[in-house]
């Protein structure tokens, strides 16, 4: 059986799950045009992830997945975390902020606890995908039991080998053209390979399914990414732009003002690729201290780009995009399936 077969979906086209940016208006348009929609519910809570679920079915009878992270949780460094508040200090007194004292773990991972897990059983979502790492033994096999399909990032043969031995269906092979954050398990070395080279690396040395993703805008790269043994693709930054996204108004004019991108960990704590901004061209000198631990950098981030934006200024925005975003179109979810296939089957 295909993966599509499996997933019972028409066309070999993900929407990547962006967590903050997807919205079960956005997935259920992507499923219903005959594509895999997504929602990123890692930065939810269970209850908010349950009304996203639950809205998204009311919305669409089609298959669309679901995506958590499992990072594993770390105690956060005082030494650290207070030489990284103190080292944005001086940013938040520019827009007449004081910055926190202490820093939150703003987002639990599927690891710590089967809250999520516990939900994703009650609702039933055709497929479920993880970042950073891969569930624990139990809760793959509470998933396979249930039949829901399994899907983990891979950004690298070592950890696409792992996710073929724990028994997941499908390796998300993610190149380092992506937007957003590398889906790395160990957050201290990344080994950078472009989505090409990845898709072909995992085709001789896994059998599971391939579905590629990293800097996809159109259906020739699709289609070249199929021809070298990926069963599907997977797109984020290509649908931001999309009147159904939770995207705001500088990030849409952001993805169209000669973006390029950079990789950072000073928003987050973890590397991620977005648009280059404040962060790249103001806190990441070579001075800069270790950032604190993710989540909890993240919850600076996220504070330091409240108090920019209170003040007119945007450029502390985490706006995650991939390294061709350059050829972005202003295109709605349905029309833009519809345009990826056509060039996917032209080319």
């Amino acid at each position: 059986m295909t993966l599509l077969e499996q997933l019972e979906i028409k066309h070999p086209i993900f929407l990547a799950p962006m967590a903050g940016v997807s919205t079960p208006q956005l997935a259920a348009e992507v499923s219903n045009q005959g594509g895999l929609g997504s929602l990123g519910l890692g930065a939810s809570t269970v209850a908010a992830a349950r009304q996203q679920i639950l809205e998204t079915q009311a919305l669409t009878h089609k298959p669309f997945q679901v995506n958590f992270f499992c990072h594993q949780s770390s105690a956060l460094d005082p030494t650290i975390a207070k030489q990284w508040i103190e080292y944005l200090r001086p940013q938040f007194e520019k827009y007449h902020a004081t910055p926190p004292t202490e820093l939150k773990c703003i987002y639990p991972s599927f690891l710590d606890n089967d809250d999520y897990l516990n939900l994703v059983l009650e609702t039933r979502p055709q497929a479920v995908s993880f970042h950073f790492g891969i569930p624990h033994a139990h809760q793959i096999q509470a998933l396979k039991q249930a039949g829901i399909m399994t899907m983990v990032s891979a950004t690298n043969l070592a950890e696409a080998l792992q996710i073929e031995a724990a028994g997941i269906d499908v390796i998300i092979a993610q190149g380092i053209e992506a937007g957003g954050h590398r889906g790395i398990f160990n957050e201290t070395f990344d080994s950078a390979v472009k989505t090409s080279d990845l898709v072909q690396l995992l085709k001789q040395y896994c059998s599971k399914p391939v579905v590629a993703a990293g800097g996809i805008m159109n259906g020739t790269q699709a289609q070249l990414l199929m021809q070298l043994g990926a069963e599907a693709v997977q797109l984020g930054t290509a649908f931001v732009q999309c009147k159904s996204s939770n995207a705001n108004t500088a990030y849409r004019q952001a993805l169209f003002s000669k973006p390029i991108t950079q990789i950072t960990a000073s928003i987050s704590g973890r590397p991620a690729r977005g648009l280059i901004n404040h962060w790249h061209t103001q806190i990441d000198q070579p001075e800069r201290p270790p950032v604190a631990t993710y989540p909890y950098c993240y919850d600076l981030g996220k504070q330091l780009h409240a108090a920019a934006s209170a003040q007119g200024d945007h450029g502390f925005g985490a706006f995650w995009a991939g390294t061709n975003v350059a050829q972005i179109r202003e295109i709605e979810a349905a029309d833009l399936i519809n345009q990826l296939v056509l060039e996917i089957s032209q080319a």
